[in-house]
């Protein structure tokens, strides 16, 4: 089979949390078949509810007809079991930034999906050679990097891997584009082109704040308003998940050196357990 956007009819997404719900979710709204796996049915169950959510709201907004809402949720198909992705032309994971857990679910993708499905991942910092290195097919895994909130970001982010093919990457441009999206395309070098730029800026944020520059309102209105950015540094950390950028910063500090070392308050931060508004409290309080 030819690696080209006419191949695709059926995507499997490795993971049904806040990334790979949404993932199922814009591609089953442009039509495609969709197979969520998760390794518990209560994650499988809560996936499906965010994706009905969101939908709901998309409706609601007149950015969606109802029946092209429970058209799309028809679509998607949840499932435990990994082997219920042999089937399926394109697999995206979007499994938690661990990259022994990631080259382990390559590794088995390979065992059980055909010869000439493609993998991709939708890693934000972690090497698209070394995922792929799991695998026989280094050549057909991709990076396809999709920006949070999935259904609401037009951006998605191409990495190339050291021994990915170049009709793969035309095909992971024409998939994303397909799904109604903008990419751009990174090398495989550690944290691609968004959060190599975006994580020492929150990481300055969250540095200033903490030796007293200014207060955190006047960081973030300033970084608003200076640059015409939407969020500031300390509000997009907490919509992102401080754990998050921490992690993504310590893999930068690993891979790049001391540029990226993660600052203080940030790491006392995720160790209080305030990780920003999925936990009501982070640099700001949440309802």
């Amino acid at each position: 089979m030819a690696h080209d956007i006419d191949s695709l009819d059926s995507i499997g997404v490795v993971g049904a949390g806040t990334m790979g719900s949404g993932i199922a979710q814009v591609a089953a709204v442009a039509g495609y078949d969709v197979v969520m796996r998760d390794i518990e049915q209560e994650y499988v169950d809560k996936g499906f509810e965010t994706i009905e959510g969101s939908l709901n709201k998309l409706v609601e907004r007149d950015s969606l007809s109802a029946e092209e809402a429970e058209a799309a949720q028809d679509r998607v198909s949840g499932t435990t079991e990994l082997a219920d992705l042999a089937d399926v032309d394109l697999v995206i994971e979007a499994a938690v930034e661990n990259l022994e857990i990631k080259q382990d679910i390559f590794a088995d993708l390979d065992e059980l999906v055909n010869d000439d499905a493609i993998l991709a991942t939708n890693t934000s910092t972690l090497s698209i050679t070394t995922i792929a290195s799991a695998t026989e097919r280094q050549d057909a895994v991709v990076g396809i990097h999709f920006m949070n909130p999935v259904p609401i970001m037009k951006g998605v982010e191409i990495v190339v891997g050291e021994r990915t093919a170049d009709e793969v990457v035309q095909l992971a441009h024409d998939f994303s584009e397909d799904l109604g999206k903008e990419t751009w395309e990174s090398d495989d070098k550690p944290g691609f082109v968004t959060n190599r730029i975006l994580m020492p800026w929150i990481n300055e944020g969250v540095r200033a704040f903490d030796e007293g520059v200014a207060i955190k309102a006047d960081i973030d209105s300033g970084m608003k308003l200076g640059t015409n950015v939407p969020m500031g540094p300390l509000e997009l950390a907490d919509h992102i998940g401080l754990d998050i950028c921490l992690h993504a910063t310590e893999t930068l500090h690993e891979e790049l050196g001391d540029r990226y070392k993660p600052a203080y308050l940030l790491k006392r931060k995720v160790e209080a357990g305030d990780l920003g508004k999925k936990t009501g409290r982070g640099f700001y309080e949440y309802d």
